[in-house]
């Protein structure tokens, strides 16, 4: 690891944490909020992160094959709608600089998720985002993460 910013910085981390302590406030299932750790931190290269959620999902229970194909999850019959358009929201804000997040996709996420979930959502991802950079920027690798019993 490049820097110890959990012990040099506990605010920070505490900020962080906050944050995903919001998004459990909004009605969003673990199972949901698991995908879509896993999906971002595929897309942003997060090894640590990836160790990680995937450990947890499979801890709560999360079948090994919707870990497996969650990069391809629109090719995969056993993702739901809501989570389908969960994970395309998920691609959509995680890459938002490509395109945005247009007026077709917001009105279909909205169709499954309610005003405060939709929030959930966005929190969720961005929380992601957040640890995946730091995560990234810090040194931190796959094998690091020991998942507490």
């Amino acid at each position: 690891m490049r820097i110890d910013y959990e012990r040099l910085e506990p605010n920070a981390v505490k900020a962080i944490l906050g944050l995903k302590e919001f998004v459990r406030t909004t009605g969003l299932d673990e199972s949901l909020i698991g995908l879509i750790e896993i999906r971002s931190s595929q897309i942003n290269g997060c090894a640590y992160c990836l160790d990680m959620h995937t450990q947890d999902a499979t801890a709560m229970g999360e079948k090994e094959q919707r870990i497996f194909c969650i990069s391809a999850w629109r090719d995969a019959p056993f993702f739901s709608d809501r989570e389908k358009v969960a994970l395309e929201f998920t691609e959509a804000v995680t890459r938002i600089s490509e395109n945005g997040v247009d007026d077709d996709l917001y009105n279909r996420v909205r169709t499954h998720f309610n005003e405060r979930e939709f929030i959930g959502l966005v929190m969720a991802i961005n929380t992601i985002n957040c640890w995946n950079r730091i995560s990234i920027s810090c040194g931190l690798t796959a094998g690091m993460y020991k998942r507490s019993p």
